[in-house]
């Protein structure tokens, strides 16, 4: 490894296409890089068994499952049932991607709010955190997650967080984590920077949701787990403290809240 340093991308994409011809290198370079642990999303049932495959084969990457809100209205919906019982793999810690996306898919509005409402009992029921996707949807989202934070407590993060001020404020008040992605480290993104910079630092998580939204210096290219590194750099100047850190915050910060994935070496070595 050359960083002394370590970090974890809470969430990426590794079973996607876009990986397949060099998906180990991927993965060694993120290692190399200082990326310790990542975080691997299935958003579409029939995707499951590839992206469980990822995670058995390396000790670094842990899976979730969730169904995507784009998707909420395409396939059957999942059960409570049926997410706490993939959840009891070894490597299953979280229960998401879910959530609202009105800007794409606002007619399937209702379907999304069921299936959300879902994966929140499922979340509160295996004890695992909760991946909340949020687009366009801030109203609906902090009032469906205050109501089932209220009807059964879980925890949860609002992955690549990107929505208001008032929407990160309503799940920090329930104390949920915000994720910073490489939209962070826009040059166009410093209303965003303003936001997390009111957060308190122990409740923020980096991630990279590769394949997409590559921070600079890579923007416009395949983002990959590695560069997780470059947003927290622009997180540590978000909060004005060096990169190592806030390096060790965020770790801290994702062995509280993934604390399934943070238990893993010790289970692994016995």
């Amino acid at each position: 490894m050359t960083s002394d340093i370590q970090i974890t991308d809470s969430h990426c994409h590794l079973d996607f296409p876009d990986f397949d011809e060099e998906r180990d290198a991927v993965i060694a370079r993120a290692i190399e890089a200082g990326v310790t642990r990542m975080v691997t999303i299935c958003t579409k049932l029939p995707g499951l068994p590839k992206v469980q495959a990822i995670s058995e084969a390396h000790d670094e990457i842990f899976h979730t499952f969730g169904v995507h809100p784009m998707s909420a209205a395409e396939h059957p919906p999942v059960t409570v049932d049926q997410l706490v019982a993939l959840s009891k793999h070894p490597k299953f810690v979280g229960i998401g991607e879910t959530g609202l996306d009105y800007h794409y898919t606002a007619e399937t509005a209702e379907v999304q709010k069921t299936s959300l409402r879902i994966h929140c009992a499922a979340a509160a029921e295996a004890g695992l955190p909760l991946i909340i996707h949020a687009r366009a949807a801030d109203e609906d989202m902090a009032r469906i997650l205050a109501e089932e934070h209220a009807n059964a407590a879980f925890d949860c993060v609002m992955h690549c967080f990107s929505s208001s001020a008032e929407l990160g404020r309503a799940a920090l008040d329930l104390g949920f984590y915000l994720s910073m992605s490489g939209i962070a480290a826009f040059p166009k993104s410093q209303e965003l920077r303003d936001i997390f910079a009111t957060a308190p630092l122990d409740r923020i998580l980096v991630e990279t949701d590769s394949p997409y939204l590559a921070p600079p210096p890579y923007r416009g290219k395949r983002n990959e787990p590695g560069y997780t590194v470059h947003t927290a750099k622009v997180g540590a100047e978000v909060f004005g403290i060096d990169y190592a850190e806030f390096a060790r915050a965020t770790q801290a910060n994702f062995d509280r809240l993934f604390a399934k994935a943070a238990a893993w070496p010790k289970r692994n070595a016995a």
